[in-house]
């Protein structure tokens, strides 16, 4: 099981507590992952990704194990750490100002 951390707009629309808990194969990656969520919560769909493009949102960001997942490759495996259940996978939203 993979856990994922919401923020609290995603959590509010999707009903559920900060984290969620989704099965995903054992080669798991941002794809598969946010694929696995979106059908698992259909009401997130389109709002961690563009409908069309599959690109990530501009104000979401995506973090594990201490670092900025967010411009890696969808494909690229997740850590191992997330993949076991030690570490949670995060979306983020931006903070922007100035």
């Amino acid at each position: 099981m993979i856990r994922v951390k919401l923020p609290y707009h995603l959590q509010t629309m999707a009903r559920t507590g900060a984290e969620v808990k989704i099965e995903v194969p054992a080669d798991a990656t941002q794809r598969t992952l946010l694929d696995t969520l979106e059908a698992e919560y259909p009401v997130l769909r389109g709002t961690i990704r563009d409908h069309a493009t599959q690109e990530r949102r501009a104000y979401l960001r995506f973090f594990a194990c201490e670092q900025d997942l967010s411009h890696e490759s969808p494909d690229a495996p997740l850590p191992v750490e997330v993949i076991q259940g030690e570490k949670p996978f995060l979306i983020v939203g931006a903070i922007a100002g100035g």
